[in-house]
């Protein structure tokens, strides 16, 4: 079967079964040109969480699924392959943060949004690459010690540019973590009239040589508004198909070629094709954990707005 006999497939059952289709920057191209909707973690929480839709396809990892049915839980929500993961969501586990909450119950805890639900049943609020520092912000009025995490490299990001201590989770995503300041100055010498924007879950060393910091939303306005014409770009390699579309009279260069997710590659077309067909790989999440973790996504979304 064609792309195209696929996407006309696609099409009519997102009509007959009142579907939406989400799908991260991350995932592959023909992904997303085929979704409702295309955006990052903050995006696509606040439009899961405002669909008239009855069925959530969510092509992304498992946490963004779940994410979407805590805000969404009369609706069916499906994951096309339940395998895809996010190791820096699996580096903080419930055990460990319960018992830091139990340990601490006077400190503010502000977690990634790519956490598991259970995980976010102990925080006070959530956070993404696009908010967390006016949240962080907004947390350090109240004078107490704050926890983020998991992603280390983001909360040493939101440090130095707030100015706010925080006591950090040591997680982090494999791939941004990975490029190192040498891939920076190689692709910088290869492509001298690049600009080079990043991503906040890269090291700080590596962010220091960025022109701009943002999530990979801002990344794509930014790059959208620019005046230059090539850039390099120190984010996973999902973005640029976004980004060329947007803009097909620049140039953009992947930094490095570690930055693939392969947990967000795992999902074809295929998937999603028999995903939505069959409406297999339904998220369940167990009501009691559900009604404390969406608190934390709700107090987000809330001072998002």
């Amino acid at each position: 079967m064609t792309k195209e006999e696929m996407y006309l497939d696609i099409n009519k059952w997102k009509k007959e079964k009142n579907a939406i289709i989400l799908a991260h920057y991350y995932q592959d191209g023909d992904i997303q040109d085929i979704a409702d909707y295309v955006g990052d973690s903050l995006a696509l929480a606040q439009k899961a969480s405002k669909t008239d839709a009855k069925i959530i396809v969510f092509c992304g990892v498992h946490f963004m699924a779940e994410t979407a049915k805590l805000l969404s839980p009369k609706k069916k929500v499906l994951l096309p392959v339940m395998e895809a993961g996010c190791v820096m969501a699996d580096m903080m586990n419930e055990k460990d943060i319960k018992k830091y909450r139990e340990e601490n119950p006077d400190t503010i805890i502000l977690m990634y949004v790519n956490s598991t639900a259970a995980c976010k049943q102990y925080a006070d609020c959530c956070v993404t690459s696009s908010n967390a520092l006016g949240i962080i912000d907004y947390y350090a009025k109240e004078g107490k010690k704050i926890l983020y995490g998991p992603d280390k490299n983001l909360g040493s990001y939101a440090m130095k540019n707030s100015n706010v201590q925080l006591d950090l989770w040591n997680g982090f995503c494999g791939i941004h973590n990975g490029v190192k300041v040498s891939d920076v100055e190689d692709a910088m010498k290869l492509h001298p009239n690049a600009e080079f924007i990043a991503h906040p879950e890269c090291n700080l060393d590596v962010l220091s040589k960025a022109s701009y910091i943002g999530s990979t939303k801002q990344l794509i306005e930014y790059v959208t508004k620019s005046d230059k014409k090539e850039f390099i770009i120190g984010t996973e390699m999902g973005v640029i198909h976004e980004m060329e579309k947007k803009n097909p009279d620049k140039k953009f260069y992947l930094v490095s070629p570690r930055l693939k997710c392969y947990e967000m590659k795992l999902t074809r077309l295929e998937d999603l094709y028999n995903c939505l067909k069959n409406e297999t790989n339904e998220i369940f999440i167990d009501e009691e954990v559900a009604k404390k973790a969406v608190k934390c996504v709700d107090k987000m979304l809330e001072l998002s707005k």
